[in-house]
């Protein structure tokens, strides 16, 4: 009976050992699924952001052959941000277990302009400066990509890391970092190189003012956001991208009427206008925006930057694919040291800290490991140093 009993003992310990194996075997199973899927979605995010800014970047040089109006392009495809939001609370609708009304998920993301919500004031007040700073950024990056190849225009756009970065640390009194100085110088000197690449002259050096010029107007417009209106959520992001919409159709919508009858961009017949390519750069910028909004809230903003950076690679290779462009070892070069400031750009405010950590932490294993294997070593002599001794014979 008592071996029996030990024996039943003995089965069911087994068998719970067993059974909580495969629990941690299923368990980890569960967890490498699950981190696989955060970075396949992770890639998918950086692809996305990265096609469609590339997307959107080729689609207007292809247009501009047709239909040369890089203003009524920016105020067409700036009106179509007016989607956004309702947008954004279909997806509410759709995933939210609590589901609110249009006119209560209104008034709650209008927060971002105060308690108070949206008022005429406010309206008038915080929207008409940001609106001119989104035209203004939209419009000289047009122009830019009139006068350069669309490598050139997404490097030196790029370069608006840079620029965020020098405002944050003299209106913002943001911490200063010495490897995001030396990103800026770097951006710089790329800026000063790609001028080079032409001879300081024609349309290159053009160019280059208009795409400097959009990326000032882009840093100005994101550390403006910082100051007045901090940070937002996805839905309020949305509200105010769409408040812009509405705002540029409203009031804006008078310039393009004055430069077609003062023929500064005039079009006719009508139906001339390439409204198929019109509405796929309208359509490639509005997933681009709903990407960058919908990305820093599901995923890190890293990713998103990287997205951005990597439009330029992509640009480069449509354009040696399909354009047969040959980029010179000037311009070559600029692109490449402004891309490795941008990635600087990216380094955290405590990476020095981190990286100081990481070195002691290495260090640390590796003395570890030393004294394992110094352990191991005075095992294995001690063993062997028995074995050619007396040898113990066990008792019958």
């Amino acid at each position: 009976m008592r071996n029996q009993t030990n024996y039943g003992e003995e089965g069911t310990q087994t068998h719970t050992e067993s059974s909580s194996q495969e629990a941690e075997g299923q368990t980890r199973c569960q967890s490498c699924t699950s981190t696989f899927l955060k970075l396949i979605w992770r890639f998918l995010i950086i692809l996305s952001v990265s096609s469609s800014w590339v997307g959107t970047t080729q689609f207007v040089k292809i247009t501009f052959e047709t239909f040369d109006c890089p203003f009524f392009m920016t105020w067409f495809s700036t009106n179509w941000n007016i989607m956004i939001f309702p947008i954004y609370y279909s997806g509410h609708l759709a995933t939210a277990q609590e589901k609110q009304s249009p006119i209560k998920k209104f008034r709650e993301c209008s927060r971002i302009f105060g308690e108070d919500g949206l008022t005429l004031k406010l309206f008038l007040k915080r929207t008409a400066p940001f609106s001119i700073l989104w035209t203004l950024t939209n419009y000289l990056y047009l122009l830019a990509l009139k006068k350069l190849t669309a490598t050139d225009v997404s490097a030196l756009f790029c370069c608006n890391k840079a620029f965020v970065f020098l405002l944050s640390w003299i209106v913002l009194k943001d911490r200063f970092m010495g490897a995001r100085i030396v990103a800026a110088i770097m951006a710089i000197t790329g800026i000063v190189m790609m001028a080079y690449a032409d001879g300081f002259q024609g349309d290159s050096i053009i160019g280059v003012a208009y795409a400097v010029g959009s990326a000032s107007t882009s840093a100005l417009y994101k550390v403006l956001f910082k100051m007045f209106l901090g940070s937002a959520n996805f839905g309020e992001a949305a509200h105010f991208v769409s408040t812009l919409g509405f705002f540029n159709f409203i009031f804006i919508s008078i310039t393009p009427i004055i430069l077609y009858f003062t023929k500064v961009e005039y079009w006719y017949p009508f139906s001339a206008v390439p409204w198929g390519y019109l509405c796929g750069v309208a359509g490639l910028w509005l997933a681009f925006n709903i990407l960058v909004n919908v990305g820093v809230v599901l995923t890190y903003p890293i990713l998103i930057s990287i997205g951005t950076v990597l439009s330029v690679p992509g640009n480069a290779a449509v354009d040696l694919l399909k354009h047969k462009m040959i980029f010179s070892v000037v311009r070559l070069g600029a692109t490449i040291i402004i891309c490795i400031g941008f990635l600087l750009m990216l380094l955290p405010e405590e990476w020095d800290e981190i990286t100081l950590r990481f070195i002691n932490s290495l260090k640390e294993k590796k003395s570890e490991d030393h004294s394992e294997d110094m352990t191991e070593s005075s095992v294995h002599t001690r063993s062997r140093s028995r074995a050619n001794g007396t040898v113990s014979i066990p008792l019958a």
